[in-house]
């Protein structure tokens, strides 16, 4: 999945990312979309539809489910999530504002050689508009 900025002059992209980069970059755009989000509450309704059916039904040996009652392993699977979850969003951040940072960087050179273009076009027509009306005090 491609962001915008893929396609800006001023953001590096592919090869010239480090590992890193490119790893925020996967986590930002795919952990940041809901095809993620909708992917993770249809496992996790998955599981707890699965276990419950399977802790229903029950068994003569006193087994019930893959995942006891209260989803001890499902808990323990999203507890580890949460902790790394904090990091992941730090990263993506930092990520997310080096882009801002590139972008920034390139409109600010543009508006630097823009302004010296439009000096030198005022220079011109100034020189144009005294040669053309030579006693003009404007």
């Amino acid at each position: 999945m491609e962001s915008l900025w893929h396609h800006h002059p001023a953001v590096r992209t592919g090869t010239d990312l480090s590992l890193g980069e490119r790893a925020a970059d996967l986590l930002r755009n795919g952990m940041g979309s809901w095809p993620f989000v909708f992917s993770f509450l249809g496992f996790m309704a998955l599981w707890a539809v699965a276990n419950s059916a399977l802790y229903l039904g029950g068994s003569a040996d006193g087994q019930h489910g893959f995942d006891p009652y209260p989803y001890i392993l499902l808990n323990l699977a999203l507890s580890m999530v949460a902790g790394l979850q904090g990091a992941i969003l730090l990263i993506a951040a930092k990520r997310s504002d080096q882009v801002a940072s590139e972008v920034a960087h390139h409109t600010l050179e543009n508006t630097e050689a823009h302004t010296e273009l439009l000096r030198q076009v005022h220079a011109v027509a100034q020189e144009v508009r005294d040669l053309l009306h030579p006693g003009d005090s404007k």
